[in-house]
């Protein structure tokens, strides 16, 4: 498990950063498995018309970025933003134990480590079979340039980004980049007026917060322990592309990294109701006999003759009341019959519980 401590004032030891180097490599991710992030389908089918040998050689290297993004695509807390451009020259400059420690870890966890551990026994073995599980001889033969030639695979990285930059990806940074800006102006808000938590939007399952220890624990197979502070800067990165994980570095040379979605993004993924439609479902539950028939339902499906003796409500009376919870949505009818059998919508409360919130949130 990864632990993520902060100190009492936070903020004063985050930086808030966007790189469209570290952009760029995630859109690759979503590239190589659509189905998984459905609010890209758009981009996905926009990149449909990809050079095909371009689209080979990322498919190629796709052991890098298919299911997670290498250490040296971190963002940086640096105080001058940098380019694209400017990004992959810094990559370019890495020491090839770097680079082999960065692209390799995809292929064999180092655990933090470094590169040393890939010369244990097995372990190249192991890398090159999962590359060639990834993407066959081809990837085979690129995860054995990495492993002997870090530089000069390092170099045909940077030279196929380079020109999916140029063909496809400038474009789309263009359009998101004033949204990750936007999303950097709220989270500054947020961090000055509620603390960070907020920030980082609905976290995954994997991940949690323990407020009382002021703690981000992270459930991978990963053990490390790291506190926030002057020395130790955590950066935090709004992202399109990233949605719907968080990626977390943590592990030296490279920046204590948050990567998380814009909450542009996660607006977009929630559920809507519209306010004429949320106050009618407030409406909805704003009566006592309604709320016990809709708690009676949340125990366990009910029919009309069941629930009848439990509310004490005549049948005329009754049926009124699950009109009107059917009608907000919040209870779902079926015919089992000669019976009629009620449902909860558990997705109706959640969409309920987001709706009010974000009605309440100040723009």
């Amino acid at each position: 498990m990864i632990r993520i401590a902060l100190p009492a004032h936070p903020e004063e030891h985050v930086a808030l950063a966007v790189s469209p180097l570290h952009e760029c490599v995630p859109s690759l991710h979503v590239l190589l498995g659509p189905k998984h992030h459905a609010l890209h389908h758009d981009w996905v089918r926009r990149m449909r018309t990809l050079d095909p040998a371009l689209r080979r050689e990322l498919e190629t290297l796709g052991f890098l970025y298919r299911r997670q993004i290498p250490d040296p695509f971190a963002p940086s807390a640096d105080d001058a933003p940098e380019s694209f451009e400017q990004e992959v020259a810094r990559f370019r400059a890495l020491p090839p134990e770097l680079l082999l420690a960065g692209l390799g870890r995809p292929l064999y966890d180092h655990g933090g480590a470094g590169d040393r551990v890939f010369g244990e026994r097995g372990v190249r073995e192991t890398m090159l079979a999962r590359a060639a599980a990834d993407g066959g001889e081809p990837a085979r033969g690129a995860a054995e340039q990495l492993l002997d030639r870090p530089v000069e695979f390092a170099g045909r990285l940077a030279g196929v980004l380079e020109r999916y930059w140029q063909e496809s990806f400038a474009a789309e940074w263009g359009r998101i980049e004033p949204v990750l800006a936007r999303s950097i102006v709220e989270a500054g808000r947020l961090i000055a007026a509620v603390g960070i938590w907020p920030v980082l939007g609905r976290l995954p399952a994997h991940c949690r917060v323990d407020l009382e220890r002021r703690e981000l624990q992270i459930d991978l197979p990963h053990e490390h322990e790291v506190e926030v502070s002057a020395d130790n800067q955590l950066v935090l990165s709004p992202s399109v592309f990233v949605w719907p994980h968080l990626r977390v570095n943590c592990d030296p040379p490279w920046p204590l990294a948050l990567v998380y979605a814009a909450r542009a993004l996660v607006r977009e993924a929630e559920p809507r109701i519209p306010p004429a439609e949320l106050l009618r479902i407030l409406r909805a539950l704003a009566d006592d006999t309604r709320l016990r028939v809709l708690r009676l339902i949340a125990e366990r499906p009910r029919t009309t003759q069941e629930l009848e003796p439990l509310v004490g409500l005549s049948r005329a009376g009754l049926s009124k009341s699950l009109q009107r919870l059917a009608e907000a949505g919040l209870v779902v009818s079926r015919r089992d019959g000669y019976y009629v059998v009620y449902t909860l919508a558990p997705e109706r409360l959640d969409a309920l519980s987001t709706a009010l919130g974000r009605f309440l949130e100040p723009d």
